[in-house]
């Protein structure tokens, strides 16, 4: 089964392209406020670096999502979309301090501090402007995710948060300081994750972080466990929303939550991800010795996740039902890694076709280089070609 598209449209447009099906985006903004609903003290915020396609964060601020950001880029980028700034968290390894005068100014609602020189600098900054600045803190909780090497993020090694031994210092130390207020603490252990028992392992090592916390007579009222929930990339028509009922479920029955704390959640790739393809046009079917090839006019400069990550995309030929064949699909790009699948079995492909490359709307658009200078790809909604 293929996804639909309006083809006649997307004909008459220069590619390639981004597609975002707004109907599979609002039933997935529809899914998360049910689900998260059931618990009346979650909350959800949109991880603006999946996708900050300014159409597209219109649509997820007006469903009541708050944002999720890691650079003033995508705060700027927020605050432009309608966000508020009072549901707005700031987090990242490297701050630079005119990001950290930005969120100050706007009066950001949290920090999510990820080392100690960075949480001195939000307090001298802070000081200077006569403000108190609330942070969490990222804890790295040293817990594995069963997912690609480089999207996890939890372990003892990764560059990302503080030490779990260092935790009851840094609140000492950050309860002395003038200019920031201790709230809570974050933790993000990946993404792209379909094992329960990940987010399972998660809730246990906070519960046994919170006790080891209270023991020490140290209560926190906001509690973030990031993001990280996967979406499938083999059946985007089958599956095009996401397990929200399990994943939520999952933290309400494994994670000791007390009743005057707030439970924050970060959804990237589950919120966009199934909504866009990358569309594509064949520019030639080149017979090789012991294969063929499909080469596209979008490469790794318009999806650098196959190249990246080996990441695997379902590929349709959206404009032919001839009997299938077998193609290796390639870009234009002068890098050999230019490659967007091999042996894909598509409907026999000739020159002109458009091809659609699923499940693209999470690190598709935002991650566009300009590469061989190519120019970067525009994205349009499907509410903008009826």
């Amino acid at each position: 089964m293929k996804g639909v598209f309006p083809i006649d449209k997307l004909e008459a447009l220069r590619t390639p392209l981004y597609y975002y099906d707004t109907r599979v985006l609002r039933d997935t903004l529809a899914c998360i406020r049910t689900e998260a609903g059931r618990y009346e003290n979650f909350v959800v915020h949109y991880a603006v670096k999946a996708n900050a396609n300014p159409k597209v964060l219109t649509i997820i601020r007006e469903s009541g999502l708050g944002a999720d950001c890691v650079s003033g880029g995508e705060i700027q980028a927020a605050i432009k979309a309608g966000f508020p700034a009072g549901r707005v968290v700031f987090a990242g390894v490297g701050k630079a301090d005119w990001e950290i005068n930005l969120g100050l100014d706007y009066d950001i609602a949290c920090f999510n501090v990820e080392s100690i020189p960075e949480l001195e600098v939000i307090n001298q900054l802070a000081a200077a402007k006569g403000k108190v600045a609330r942070v969490a803190f990222r804890i790295n909780p040293d817990v594995g995710a069963h997912t690609h090497a480089n999207i996890t993020t939890g372990l003892a090694e990764n560059k990302f948060g503080i030490a779990m031994d260092d935790m009851e210092r840094v609140i000492a130390l950050a309860r002395q300081m003038e200019h920031v207020r201790f709230i809570g603490l974050h933790f993000h252990i990946g993404s792209q994750i379909l094992d329960m028992g990940d987010f399972v392992a998660l809730c246990n090592r906070i519960n046994e972080l919170q006790d080891k916390l209270e023991a020490h007579r140290i209560r926190i009222e906001y509690v973030n466990v990031g993001g990280g929930l996967g979406i499938d990339y083999q059946h985007p028509n089958r599956q095009p929303v996401p397990d929200f009922k399990a994943y939520f479920k999952t933290y309400a029955d494994h994670l000791k939550l007390r009743s005057y704390q707030t439970l924050h959640f970060e959804l990237g790739r589950a919120v966009v991800g199934q909504c866009g393809s990358l569309i594509a046009r064949v520019l030639y079917v080149k017979q090789g010795t012991k294969k063929q090839f499909a080469i596209l006019d979008a490469g790794m400069t318009d999806l650098i996740r196959p190249a990246l990550y080996q990441a695997y995309h379902k590929i349709e030929n959206i404009t032919s039902d001839a009997p299938v064949q077998t193609y290796d699909v390639v870009g234009p790009v002068c890098e050999s890694s230019d490659v967007f699948g091999k042996a894909v079995d598509l409907n026999a492909v000739s020159r002109g076709d458009l091809i659609a490359i699923r499940s693209a709307g999470a690190y598709g658009e935002i991650m566009a280089s300009q590469y061989n200078c190519r120019e970067l790809p525009q994205g349009y909604l499907s509410d903008e070609l009826v």
